[in-house]
């Protein structure tokens, strides 16, 4: 037997379907000045993000002085951001790190790769299995060619605090806001 279901419903349906491909319910109705964004795809650099993603920018209020101790953390760490343009989530966190980031000043005494991803969470030379990835945005913080640790599609204490904990020690493993995956130490 066939539903109709009203508008409201089938739109909020849709949405919870697509939202980053991730169990996320939370996003609002799209509205008529509303368009996809581009998905931009493999090793990326923030000003072509910037540039050909309008609105990548944030305001939100970031901690400064977390964000300035991630000038001062040991060196030599390598951290990956592997997001997608197309995802609210990483739309939230990735300009709120390239934020505290820009607080922090350069140079870093750590390696920044951004990747994006497709819809599949693919990307030429990413091999998704190897780094277990399954939502996004990701942070991946390898120290010694040894992962430490990652951040995975929220950050809960913010991106800049959390991010800082990795690359100092004092936090290690998984630090997430979703209840289905854990927590870190």
């Amino acid at each position: 037997m066939l539903a109709v279901l009203p508008r409201s419903l089938a739109v909020a349906v849709v949405l919870a379907a697509t939202a980053c491909r991730s169990g996320q319910t939370n996003s609002s109705p799209p509205s008529s000045q509303d368009q996809e964004p581009p998905i931009l795809v493999g090793d990326l650099e923030r000003a072509d993000v910037e540039r050909q993603v309008p609105g990548w920018i944030s305001d939100a209020e970031i901690d400064g002085e977390a964000a300035a101790k991630l000038k001062s953390v040991p060196p030599g760490a390598e951290v990956t951001v592997i997001f997608g343009t197309w995802c609210g989530d990483s739309r939230r966190e990735v300009p709120r790190l390239w934020r505290a980031l820009d607080a922090a000043g350069s140079p870093l005494p750590f390696t920044l790769k951004l990747v994006g991803v497709d819809l599949q969470k693919t990307a030429p030379g990413l091999d998704k299995a190897a780094i277990d990835l399954k939502y996004v945005p990701t942070v991946i913080v390898v120290r010694d060619g040894r992962e430490v640790g990652r951040i995975v599609e929220s950050a809960p204490a913010g991106i800049e605090r959390e991010l800082l904990a990795l690359l100092d020690g004092s936090k290690t493993g998984l630090i997430t806001g979703r209840t289905d995956l854990g927590a870190s130490s």
